[in-house]
C-alpha cells in the first residue's frame, strides 16, 4: 500500500549562509521554535515529499543519480523520513 506523505503547513526550507534550515512559519511556529538544520541529503528529501512522492519513489529516483546500494539508501531514506515525523514537519 503506497502512504502519502507531506509536509505539514507551515513548515519551510530556506537556505540559509549555505545551510539548509527548516523554520515554522504562521500557526506552526506557535508550537515550534527556532529552526532545525538539514544535510543535503535530507533537503533532498524534503524536495521530494514536497513533490508529493512517496518512500519507494524517492529511494527510486535516488537510486538513478547515486551509486549507493538499494538496501543502505531504503535504511537513510526511512531514518530522515521518521526523524522529520518525530519533529512534526509531515503528516501521512
Amino acid at each position: 500500500m503506497e502512504i502519502k506523505m507531506k509536509i505539514k503547513e507551515g513548515f519551510v526550507l530556506r537556505k540559509v549562509m549555505g545551510n539548509h534550515v527548516v523554520i515554522a512559519l504562521g500557526e506552526a511556529s506557535r508550537n515550534f521554535h527556532g529552526m532545525v538544520k538539514l544535510n543535503d541529503t535530507a533537503a533532498e528529501i524534503w524536495g521530494y515529499i514536497s513533490e508529493g512522492k512517496n518512500e519507494e519513489e524517492i529511494i527510486s529516483d535516488m537510486l538513478e543519480k547515486y551509486d549507493v546500494g538499494e538496501e543502505k539508501l531504503h535504511e537513510d531514506v526511512e531514518k530522515i523520513i521518521n526523524t522529520f515525523k518525530e519533529q512534526g514537519f509531515i503528516e501521512i
